[in-house]
């Protein structure tokens, strides 16, 4: 009599670990094929500009009278010594795109970094304070959103003077009011969960409750709001360049560029094509970058998918 064999169970498959929270967001981010595309070039741009002088095939500010206006390498009458050729006074505009981005992109940064900082601090405070110091705040920070953001830059400049540093602070000044509201809302939002009154209970001093319990959990709005603050500060100083209030000649900076070749459109429309094209490209990177980190930081978004 045979005796029956045991039927074989199938192992259950092992319950895969959850990813990592860095793992979990660069998911999130590489799922829109737009902002990694962007990222790409966007780390191409912050490539060339860090490595300028050694990309640059001449000092920027270099004048070659006898080669002023020389078309692009591919057009007739183009050069290989001037790859983008040349502007009103000899310059390579291949040079000064570089060493630009290295003005522009800097200026980008330090500006939001500037209304970053005292705007998160104004918005922690405001929340933690709601019936004393809020409403100063809040009412300060209206009046500041009821102007214009270049206007109101245009006149700060006026004040102090065009330069970098003033260009940095114009800029900053019109980006406050944003972060201090953004902070403001997710502060209060965070304030009212039970792991904040459970700190409030274990004795957390009102430091710690703002920038140790409640401050890492609200930065997920404030990073995506910086990088679409980027981009708005690289087309502002861009601008105030175009307009002869932001970074002085003979600076490379993109607005500048724009500004001293205006006159020039139909006699060498690259002079203005190709700063034009890197205001464009930059801040098209910027934006689609800070939709990427928009699907991977929100947790709405992670819901409904």
């Amino acid at each position: 009599m045979n005796s029956a064999v045991p039927p074989v169970r199938a192992e259950p498959d092992q319950a895969q670990a959850p990813p990592g929270p860095l793992k979990e967001f660069w998911q999130g981010f590489a799922a829109n094929r737009g902002a990694l595309a962007a990222l790409i070039v966007l780390a191409l741009i912050f490539l060339g500009a860090l490595l300028a002088p050694w990309l640059a095939p001449h000092d920027p500010i270099d004048q070659f009278r006898q080669h002023m206006l020389t078309p692009p390498l591919w057009q007739d009458g183009g050069m290989a010594t001037y790859p983008l050729g040349t502007d009103e006074l000899g310059r390579c505009i291949l040079s000064r795109l570089l060493f630009g981005a290295r003005i522009s992109l800097t200026i980008g940064a330090l500006s939001v970094l500037m209304s970053m900082i005292p705007g998160v601090m104004l918005g922690l405070v405001a929340a933690f304070h709601e019936k004393t110091l809020s409403p100063p705040i809040m009412r300060a920070m209206d009046v500041l959103l009821a102007l214009p953001g270049i206007l109101l830059a245009i006149c700060i400049i006026t004040i102090l003077g065009p330069g970098l540093l003033n260009t940095m602070i114009a800029i900053a000044v019109g980006a406050l009011p944003g972060y201090t509201r953004l902070a403001r809302g997710a502060a209060l939002a965070e304030a009212r969960k039970e792991y904040v009154t459970a700190s409030r209970v274990a004795g957390a001093g009102l430091f710690r409750l703002m920038f140790i319990t409640v401050l890492p959990n609200c930065m997920a709005p404030l990073i995506v709001n910086a990088t679409l603050s980027f981009s708005s500060a690289v087309l502002e100083t861009a601008a105030l360049g175009f307009l002869g209030l932001g970074v002085p000649a003979p600076l490379p900076e993109w607005g500048t560029m724009l500004a001293s070749a205006r006159d020039y459109i139909a006699r060498a429309p690259w002079v203005v094509t190709m700063p034009g094209l890197a205001i464009l490209i930059s801040v098209l990177a910027i934006n689609l970058v800070g939709d990427g980190l928009r699907d991977a930081l929100d947790p709405k978004l992670k819901r409904a998918q």
